[in-house]
Parts: C-alpha cells; sequence; structure tokens
C-alpha cells in the first residue's frame, strides 16, 4: 500500500485497532475505525487512530466514501465477521484487499466469487495463526519482531485487567461478553 493511502480496521477489541495503528503509523498510513463501544474508541482515538466511528449508531460504509471523498479503501482488517462483513466490501478501492481475521458476530456466509469482481476486482483472504506460525523458527522470528517493537517504545502492551487464576471464569465472560479493553492476564 502506498504511504498516505487510506485503510480501513473493524475491530471487535481496542488491542486489535491500538496494534494495527502503530504498524500503520510507522508506514504513514491513516487509520479510520469503527467500534461499537464508546470507551474503545476513545482509546483507539488515544492511541492516534485518525478516525473512530461508532458502528452500531453510524453507517460505517457512509462515512468511508465521505472520509475518502468516494475513492474507497485500501484494505479493511475486519474481527467481527457476519454483523460489518457486507459493508467491509463497499468501503474498498477497485483491487482492495479485505482480510477476515475474526467472526466475534459470527461465521460470515459462504461468498460469490463474482462479487469480488463486481467490487472492482477485490481479494478476500481469511488468514489463520496457525499458517502464520507454522513451525519453530517462524514463531521464533515473529516473536522476535513483537518483543523488539516493544523494547524500542514502537508497540505498548496495555494490560487491561489481572485475575486469579481462580477467577479463570469470570475472565473468560467478560473476554466473551466484549466488556474488556487491553490484555487480560491470569495470575497464579
Amino acid at each position: 500500500m502506498a504511504k498516505g493511502r487510506p485503510r480501513w480496521c473493524t475491530p471487535q477489541r481496542a488491542g486489535s485497532a491500538y496494534c494495527s495503528r502503530r504498524s500503520q503509523s510507522a508506514a504513514g498510513r491513516r487509520s479510520t475505525v469503527p467500534f461499537r463501544p464508546e470507551e474503545k474508541a476513545e482509546l483507539a482515538k488515544a492511541a492516534g487512530l485518525d478516525e473512530a466511528i461508532r458502528y452500531t449508531d453510524v453507517d460505517f460504509a457512509e462515512e468511508v466514501e465521505r472520509l475518502t471523498e468516494g475513492r474507497g479503501v485500501d484494505v479493511v482488517y475486519d474481527s467481527v465477521g457476519k454483523d460489518t462483513f457486507d459493508k467491509s466490501m463497499t468501503c474498498l478501492r477497485p483491487r482492495g484487499y479485505l482480510v477476515l481475521f475474526g467472526q466475534s458476530s459470527g461465521a460470515v456466509p459462504p461468498v460469490d466469487p463474482q462479487r469480488l469482481n463486481r467490487g472492482g476486482s477485490l481479494y478476500l483472504t481469511r488468514p489463520s495463526l496457525g499458517h502464520y506460525a507454522a513451525d519453530a523458527e517462524e514463531i521464533a522470528w515473529r516473536a522476535g519482531d513483537l518483543f523488539s517493537w516493544i523494547e524500542a517504545g514502537e508497540l505498548d502492551v496495555r494490560i487491561g485487567e489481572t485475575h486469579a487464576l481462580d477467577d479463570a471464569g469470570t475472565a473468560h465472560e467478560r473476554l466473551t461478553g466484549r466488556k474488556t479493553t487491553g490484555k487480560v492476564l491470569l495470575i497464579p
């Protein structure tokens, strides 16, 4: 993607946007993120996002069209899934990329490949961590990158909550209920 070109992210967790923004900012790219809970939008804006849109109150596809003056964005990172997929696809410019990396609202139904053609020769991918951490060497390489970014101050790790290991059930309920921000740690 060209420096300064708009990109789009629809994470269900502020952490996805936070990490994504740090890497995009380093590359000189703009970030616009729709959020459901307002407090997560505020955290993302504090992390340097250019725009934060509450997608339950505003049609985010219309907002993207407005913000990009009708050009669309290079890439959408969508971790919500079923509830945002269709609009995420309409946000793309011709030859844009839709990276579906989660499904917090449910699985996306099957997609007719002609839809990608009609949208402007779009790309769709559904990556899985297992394919990007296939062996010990690749895991070490990716973990090394991550920890070097933390050490250099290029990535802040925000710990949102800690729970006693005996309280793992509460932590799980809060995570699945989308009530957390930042990392959730279990302490033995």
